[in-house]
């Protein structure tokens, strides 16, 4: 298990180092929520999920639907890391022609479905559960949201559908960094009693520090392991994790470092690995 927790915080700062260079180059897109997912995804592409990067629709490979679809930077690096694409591309991001969009599209290798419109994308997991079930298939959707992106009305016809479909195969996370664009979620459109609203819906809440790997990976087991009713994950984050200067910044939501500020991301980013690796 140390050996496992040590490579996935490897990977994540990896990941991280990937989405400042490639917004820095790109000169756009949204750092803040792509860092603070960035553990999320790491545990479930170098851990969780069964996938193929040599056969990207491998009937039995479980689904990852990115529903805040303006985080692409963190899936995109995963998916290269692993091997869909070459590292290469990544520094296409946004870029005419590129395989690499600002949202993401099924252009890209390891890309299920278009996402992007915020709230809809529990709807397209939902629709992958229950084509699962109907296939008596076993493998597994996983459906990443934001928090702001819950406030939005289709997010809860979903939810109320997956609990009474017991669409046990089904697993949303929550990437509950407590921004949005235009400032706290608190103060905008509170979500607060959270737990209990999930759990009004019918689903079972498994709650977490969204960066601490060995209760990412407990969450994760624990939600394979509940039947008869959907599962969320509430993941506590930091918008902007692992950035000094971007953390809890609600204007790094959706502006890219300049190349001084990749310079002091990246020297903060290459601190925290050696800090990890001398810990270790």
């Amino acid at each position: 298990m140390k050996n496992k927790v040590k490579h996935l915080k490897s990977k994540a700062t990896e990941i991280r180092k990937l989405i400042i260079k490639m917004l820095t180059r790109a000169k756009s897109g949204h750092p803040g929520g792509s860092l603070s997912s960035t553990d999320i995804i790491s545990c479930l592409y170098f851990d969780v999920i069964r996938h193929d990067p040599k056969n990207p629709k491998w009937p039995g490979r479980d689904r990852f639907h990115l529903s805040k679809g303006h985080c692409c930077p963190a899936l995109y690096a995963a998916l290269a890391l692993n091997g869909y694409f070459s590292d290469k591309e990544l520094m296409t991001l946004r870029k005419l022609g590129s395989m690499l969009q600002g949202h993401p599209d099924t252009v890209t290798p390891g890309i299920e479905v278009a996402s992007g419109s915020l709230g809809q994308g529990l709807s397209v997991a939902l629709g992958m559960a229950i084509g699962a079930k109907l296939d008596k298939a076993d493998w597994r959707t996983y459906c990443l949201m934001g928090d702001g992106e819950i406030q939005e009305g289709n997010i809860w016809e979903a939810a109320m559908a997956a609990a009474h479909f017991k669409l046990d195969n089904l697993c949303g996370v929550l990437d509950y960094n407590h921004f949005q664009i235009d400032g706290r979620v608190e103060d905008i459109m509170n979500l607060e009693p959270i737990t209990n609203k999930w759990e009004s819906f019918g689903w079972h809440v498994i709650q977490c520090d969204g960066h601490n790997i060995e209760e990412l990976l407990d969450a994760f087991s624990k939600a394979a392991s509940i039947k008869q009713k959907p599962t969320i994950i509430i993941a506590q984050t930091v918008k902007g994790k692992g950035v000094s200067f971007m953390e809890h910044v609600a204007d790094f939501h959706g502006r890219a470092p300049s190349p001084e500020e990749e310079k002091i991301a990246l020297k903060e980013l290459s601190d925290i690995d050696e800090d990890e690796k001398n810990i270790q």
